[in-house]
């Protein structure tokens, strides 16, 4: 399926926000706001509004430079993909260089949150920038990239939880743990559409080095571990039953999410991937405010 962009599109804004494929923060940012739940719950008293608000800027400045990266890097193999050269910089839409400013900017807005909220997550800043823009050049030598892509996201629940605390604790790294597996599980499914064109530029992926069939079995594994350690979470933090509820949720919607599609058959697979995933984001964000709050 190829990416499309209307004519006529709007402002310069508009612009940078399909770049960086602005409505898809949804998947990261509600993990980080129920980090921050989560520490709140844990250490028994709610944050002011300044958190929420400052971890929220720091979301969106940490996924707009890790989006933009992922766009400068890939300018040339995604003119080169039917499915991808209708994005911003192949068409031309956007300079390179004006995609690297707006890099800077949301780099900087980034570092800025994290110095508003604690000495901690602004010492982690930088670390945290590393491993988010990290993704986008490890499917250049390894087909686990889809975990790199996982562990990119998994950044959301510890940034929500230092943002609270200004420490490390074990909480939401099993969080991340499961946001990990959740994400590398949908994004092996993800890379099905690019099975042959990875093949033959010598990218990486699980689906290009083993094949449909092995894709398939990876993501159900990883998506069985995603449940397992978030549901893991009532262990630490102590939440109410209506978390668990909401954890079977979930799973639901990830089974839905795989009978979708079919080794033979990926016609729903933006279906199985766009939508099936934002619900479960969404969802898991509901449970974590019901665990807290019941």
């Amino acid at each position: 399926m190829i990416e499309t962009v209307s004519p006529g599109s709007g402002s310069r804004i508009v612009t940078f926000g399909r770049m960086i494929r602005f409505s898809h923060s949804v998947f990261a940012l509600p993990f980080a706001l129920a980090g921050v739940l989560f520490a709140s719950r844990f250490h028994g008293g709610f944050p002011g509004i300044d958190v929420w608000f400052w971890t929220v800027v720091a979301m969106v400045g940490a996924r707009s430079t890790a989006m933009a990266v992922n766009r400068i890097a890939d300018a040339r193999l995604d003119a080169m993909n039917p499915r991808t050269r209708n994005r911003e910089l192949p068409r031309g839409a956007l300079s390179r260089r004006a995609a690297w400013a707006f890099t800077a900017a949301a780099a900087a807005v980034f570092v800025l949150a994290a110095g508003m909220l604690n000495r901690l997550a602004l010492v982690l800043s930088p670390a945290a920038l590393a491993i988010v823009v990290l993704y986008t050049f490890t499917k250049r030598f390894t087909w686990t990239s889809h975990l790199f892509l996982g562990l990119a996201l998994a950044v959301a629940p510890v940034g929500g939880w230092v943002a609270v605390t200004g420490r490390l604790e074990a909480p939401p790294f099993l969080v991340a743990l499961g946001v990990l597996a959740w994400v590398a599980g949908f994004d092996v499914f993800y890379a099905l559409q690019d099975l042959e064109f990875d093949r033959a530029r010598g990218l990486h992926s699980l689906p290009a080095r083993f094949g449909v069939g092995a894709a398939f079995t990876a993501a159900r594994v990883l998506h069985a571990v995603a449940v397992l350690a978030l549901a893991s979470v009532a262990l630490l933090v102590d939440l109410s039953p209506a978390y668990l509820v909401g954890m079977g949720v979930v799973a639901a919607v990830i089974l839905y999410e795989h009978s979708l599609i079919r080794p033979a058959d990926l016609r729903k697979l933006d279906k199985a991937f766009f939508d099936s995933n934002a619900v479960v984001s969404v969802i898991y964000l509901a449970s974590a405010a019901l665990g807290v709050f019941l």
